[in-house]
């Protein structure tokens, strides 16, 4: 097989798993459900928490970054913080084990009310695992974005996505797609009136 051949089907079973997803509508009404609850919490003053590792941190970054800074329009920051601070990730490894990097961030920022969203492609990450346990016993909702068998987290959460695809980089496209809708979601709920304007052209 030729690379522009190799090329193309990359993009085709990206597709694939993308029209899977469409497809399982359940998962767009726990979306909806999340979305829901974000704002929320947004109202009653908490956060939202976010962890992942690798690609997954990254991903976290990226979505905490669009609640605090913008998505699409101007609007009042949102209160998102990716739990992927250097020195705290540095001196709890150290100290404690990368197993606790993330469990000990949420004991140190959560508070009751307030959301965490864990990142794993495997589900079997032992550190995001132990943050939905530190987050579930402050009385913090947990939302999981998994891939494969959801692996060790599937069933752990308040809600769950265990998202198509045989990779980690294909799982971890629809992890951030689906974090991307759901800030636009959230938007939506938050400053409706930045979405009049594009909802009256449909």
């Amino acid at each position: 097989m030729d690379l522009e051949t190799h090329i193309r089907q990359s993009l085709t079973d990206a597709r694939d798993d993308l029209k899977t997803l469409l497809e399982d509508h359940a998962a767009s009404d726990r979306l909806a459900d999340l979305a829901r609850r974000i704002a929320d919490c947004f109202e009653a003053g908490g956060k939202v928490l976010l962890c992942g590792n690798g690609g997954s941190a990254c991903d976290a970054m990226h979505a905490a970054e669009e609640f605090t800074g913008r998505y699409r329009d101007d609007r009042r920051p949102l209160p998102a913080l990716a739990l992927t601070d250097p020195g705290h990730i540095t001196c709890t490894a150290n100290d404690y084990g990368y197993e606790r990097v993330f469990s000990r961030a949420v004991e140190a920022l959560g508070r009751p009310g307030d959301i965490l969203i864990a990142l794993s492609t495997s589900g079997n990450s032992e550190n995001v695992l132990r943050a939905v346990q530190a987050a579930g016993a402050l009385g913090i909702t947990t939302a999981a974005f998994l891939g494969k068998d959801g692996g060790r987290l599937r069933g752990r959460c308040d809600l769950e996505w265990i998202m198509p695809g045989g990779t980690a980089d294909r799982i971890q496209e629809l992890h951030m797609l689906s974090l991307h809708v759901l800030i636009e979601a959230v938007e939506r709920l938050v400053v409706p009136e930045n979405y009049r304007h594009t909802d009256a052209r449909m």
